[in-house]
């Protein structure tokens, strides 16, 4: 297995100009539709590979300017999580190949929440790598319907909150974050760097998008005590590393600026805590909107 140093020889350095996706938060809240824009970026955004780097330990990110993806990389293998969109499949491989790993070395292929920008290149990966997917137990019906070119989604391994997956001496960790999907995975895992351990929180998404009914959902009655579910659970947690789904959640391409230059960008307790308060904030608000529209709409 090939395991060079990182370095980016070979790769063209993107100039894309500095966008919604890759701007750090601002001093006031973000509205519903800014945080969602802020995420999710443009279309071409979301399949532009970012230049592939280090984060923590053996820990890189491969994904693109405004989707996450991470390689763990280990001695017996990798952990991919998240595939993204099948059609920026060929980039995600370009990333990992630019930081010295095979593709084909990917031998466990994980994902953040069952919507089609971030595990819709399952099957894909899977095809090139024989990886085995992995998934929460409560997103696997939703993962089932995602068939881009008709085929069916590979399910492995389904999970359930607090189970582990182990490979070439990391150990990930999936706690059921619902709300976003039913089975929204925020992954935990401890990372060694120069004799220090660094507890690292990937969040699988907590954001209220715009076309979300949290009230008189007839489609899920329940999705607000799931927010509300997950939010308890993310707020147990304390990283030293924290990371997203969307490189926004994190202020990613800030911190890849500060690569070198000192101490480790992407080791930020504060950043942490400061974005699980805005978009927990931002979900009060709408469901309290939504409330108190739904008891003006009703009967006198």
């Amino acid at each position: 297995m090939r395991n060079k140093p990182w370095s980016f020889a070979g790769i063209g350095m993107l100039t894309l100009l500095a966008t919604s996706a890759m701007a750090q938060p601002p001093a006031t809240p973000l509205t519903q539709e800014e945080m969602f824009r802020r995420n999710v970026g443009t279309r071409e955004e979301q399949v532009t590979p970012f230049s592939p780097h280090p984060i923590v330990g053996n820990l890189y990110y491969v994904g693109s300017y405004s989707l996450s993806a991470f390689l763990v990389a280990t001695p017996e293998g990798h952990i991919l999580i998240n595939t993204n969109w099948e059609r920026a499949v060929d980039g995600l491989k370009t990333s990992v190949e630019a930081l010295g790993f095979e593709f084909d070395d990917i031998e466990v292929i994980l994902g953040s929440h069952a919507h089609g920008d971030h595990m819709q290149g399952d099957a894909l990966v899977a095809q090139m790598t024989g990886a085995r997917v992995m998934a929460m137990a409560a997103d696997v019906p939703a993962l089932e319907r995602m068939r881009p070119g008709d085929k069916q989604h590979p399910i492995d391994r389904v999970l359930q909150d607090g189970a582990t997956v182990t490979l070439g001496g990391t150990t990930l960790t999936a706690r059921l974050t619902p709300g976003h999907t039913k089975g929204c995975t925020t992954w935990t895992m401890t990372i060694d760097e120069n004799g220090e351990s660094y507890d690292v929180v990937i969040v699988g998404s907590m954001g209220s998008n715009p076309n979300f009914q949290f009230v008189n959902n007839p489609d899920n009655p329940t999705i607000a005590d799931e927010f509300k579910q997950g939010f308890r659970v993310l707020r147990t947690l304390s990283p030293d590393v924290p990371l997203g789904s969307h490189p926004a959640m994190y202020g990613m391409a800030g911190k890849y600026e500060r690569i070198g230059d000192g101490p480790n960008p992407f080791i930020d307790p504060d950043g942490y805590r400061e974005e699980l308060d805005a978009v927990e904030a931002l979900f009060r608000e709408v469901l309290d909107r939504q409330e108190a529209e739904a008891a003006a709409a009703e009967p006198r």
